[in-house]
């Protein structure tokens, strides 16, 4: 049986630190000042730690573990990095190192890093932990130890009655109407669940799968179906699509925004949390990322044995929600607005969005790839791209231009257009590569302060799979390399010396912002999730350990805007190495 635990971190972390007294370079202190990917590399990849202190020293050894046996010598290359005056730092390149093997990095006058691993299948772990991730984030079900570990706990949020609330009011549902809208993934810290951020961490799954689709079919990770004939990846996506369709109306086709508590729960157990839920009103943004997601399930899994008719329904009820868009095409939803007009206030997660442009383009991608209605069309500027703007729950676009990417060569009368997306997407691409080269940490990440919004590690991944998707039809190695870097950031080789998925790396978060992992008996957090990441903006008023952009981190409960979790977050990290691990089997 495969169940979570951390003795992966521990024996690739703290057992190797204690073995490392035996080595010669004992008499080195383990430091933070040499910043690698905590995870590991395949043997073949391009392997780089950062040295973030000053030393006299010109060059780096590493030495193999337990054995301490030096097995490679480089040189210390100045980074002329500017967006932070104030640092120095330096690159060791060790990429000629390909023998499989525990080792860590010397640095005279620093110190010793942390373990270095390298071997085949180094990812395998944690990218079954991220997917698991969603596993951890579901509601209505009791979680079981045969699958979830000492992470087990009982069901809460059933949701077979759930209110409408006075905003979403209709002429068949009264306020206080009892509805069903059960299953779905808890959002982020809290018990919520919200379509808007369910469409983009929806989206990006289904297209991990139609890339994919061969490594997928045969992944399993050990959740409750498991055993039977669908790929683990669709069970896991179906757990969430089947709360999403009871979140339409039948009667209109209109999309309530989100199931909510009127505030946000303590720091309780799911199965103790038990303040009344609502549907809360209908909105053009909900409705055309409901549009998106059922329509590309539709194209993703219509000849998915046993799928076949769900499929069909999938496209109906896309159908059905751009019919209501179109006649409520700004219906946005305001929660200030709300509450000045309905009782009871709703203060949780709002989601606002007021600009639609990118839900209109992105249902209209999906829903025109399967039924080649040119009326789609006109909700896609073909003459005037818009700019390349890495996805975000309010900014999803490129999501539907990466589905007509991903169908390109069955798309004939849209050729004028996929040649503009490709070519805006590759000159992002070539920037992006050029700027890396003078980053601190070597990684497009790091690139732009603006980057380091919060919830900035899924920029980071996101960004990954945008040089992944460039990958594809470019077939440069350079973009695929770019992708693996920011991987190696999110994985440690970073500001903070933090690994930044749970359970994964010597240093890992202990205290994400979770309801789940802080209100258990447990005393490691649930494992493979990735953490918001460095965030100046700091909104949640904890105390940071510095004010600079990419160091503005600090693992702690409190710290909703550096440290919490969401399903959007996630999404990201696993295609990204979703797509690395696929693309490395033979």
């Amino acid at each position: 049986m495969k169940t979570p635990n951390y003795a992966y971190r521990v024996c690739l972390g703290w057992a190797l630190l204690l073995l490392s007294c035996q080595e010669r370079s004992s008499f080195a202190q383990l430091t933070e000042a040499i910043s690698i990917n905590q995870v590991g590399h395949y043997p073949s990849s391009k392997k780089v730690a950062i040295v973030m202190a000053a030393t006299e020293s010109e060059g780096f050894k590493v030495f193999a573990s337990p054995s301490g046996e030096e097995v490679l010598e480089g040189s210390l290359v100045k980074v002329a990095q500017d967006q932070v005056p104030q640092r120095e730092v330096w690159k060791a390149d060790f990429t000629r190192l390909q023998q499989p093997g525990l080792y860590h990095i010397l640095v005279e006058g620093v110190g010793r890093s942390y373990p270095v691993v390298i071997r085949e299948g180094v990812y395998d772990e944690v990218l079954d932990a991220v997917l698991k991730g969603f596993y951890f984030q579901r509601a209505s079900t009791a979680l079981k130890s045969d699958q979830a570990g000492k992470w087990a706990r009982a069901a809460g949020h059933k949701d077979d009655e759930v209110y409408v609330h006075a905003s979403a009011v209709s002429d068949t549902r009264t306020e206080e109407t009892v509805l069903s809208a059960s299953k779905g993934w808890y959002d982020a810290g809290d018990y919520n669940k919200y379509i808007v951020n369910s469409g983009i961490s929806m989206g990006t799954l289904l297209s991990l799968y139609e890339d994919f689709p061969g490594y997928f079919d045969q992944k399993k990770w050990n959740i409750p179906e498991s055993q039977n004939t669908l790929p683990d990846i669709l069970d896991e996506i179906l757990w969430n699509l089947d709360w999403m369709e009871q979140m339409q109306d039948p009667l209109d086709g209109g999309v309530y925004h989100k199931l909510t508590t009127a505030e946000f729960e303590g720091m309780v157990t799911p199965v103790n949390a038990t303040a009344k839920r609502y549907v809360v009103s209908k909105s053009t943004a909900a409705t055309l990322d409901f549009a998106a997601v059922m329509a590309q399930a539709a194209r993703v899994m219509k000849n998915v044995e046993g799928l076949e008719g769900r499929a069909d329904k999938w496209q109906d009820q896309a159908e059905a929600a751009w019919k209501w868009a179109t006649e409520h095409p700004d219906h946005i939803y305001d929660q200030q607005k709300l509450n000045d007009n309905y009782d009871p206030d709703i203060n949780t997660g709002a989601y606002g969005d007021g600009n639609l442009q990118d839900e209109w383009i992105w249902a209209a991608c999906e829903l025109y790839l399967n039924t080649s209605d040119a009326a789609y069309l006109e909700k896609i500027p073909v003459d005037a791209v818009p700019s390349f703007s890495v996805p975000s729950w309010s900014n999803v676009a490129w999501l539907g231009y990466y589905s007509l990417l991903r169908k390109a060569d069955e798309l004939e009368t849209l050729q004028p257009l996929i040649a503009s997306l490709r070519s805006t997407l590759k000159a992002t691409g070539e920037d992006w590569l050029d700027q890396m080269n003078t980053t601190s940490f070597q990684s497009v990440m790091g690139k732009d302060p603006k980057d380091f919004v919060w919830g900035s590690n899924a920029v980071a991944a996101n960004q990954g799979i945008a040089l992944i998707q460039l990958y594809f039809f470019d077939k440069d190695p350079a973009y695929l390399e770019a992708a693996m870097a920011n991987l190696d950031y999110l994985l440690g080789r970073n500001a903070t010396g933090y690994c930044f998925v749970t359970g994964f790396g010597a240093k890992s978060p202990m205290y994400p912002h979770h309801r789940i992992s802080e209100a258990d008996d447990v005393k490691e957090p649930v494992p493979g999730l990735l953490v918001g990441g460095p965030n100046p903006g700091q909104q949640d008023g904890c105390d940071y350990p510095s004010t600079v952009f990419d160091e503005s981190y600090v693992d702690h409960l409190c710290s909703y805007a550096s440290n919490e979790i969401t399903i959007n977050w996630n999404a990201p990290m696993a295609y990204l190495l979703g797509a690395v691990v696929a693309m490395e089997q033979p």
